[in-house]
């Protein structure tokens, strides 16, 4: 995975189709509702997320490795 900041990240949820329900302090939650299934992230804005926080992404959000990988570019 490549090295994103948090405001890279939020750019690619929103246009995956997540909505910002809520930002508290440095951290943004996404939330995206689809078929019957709600998906929930939290993203902390920092300049340089931490590796094990970009691999959880694919996990919270239903999107691939892949998939996040293309909308990153």
């Amino acid at each position: 995975m490549p090295v994103v900041s948090g405001k890279e990240l939020v750019r690619v949820l929103k246009k995956a189709g997540f909505v910002e329900v809520r930002r508290k302090g440095s951290h943004v939650s996404f939330q995206k509702v689809t078929a019957g299934k709600t998906f929930k992230t939290v993203v902390p804005l920092h300049n340089e997320l931490a590796k094990g926080t970009l691999l959880d992404i694919p996990h919270q959000t239903g999107l691939s490795k892949d998939d996040l990988i293309t909308l990153l570019k």
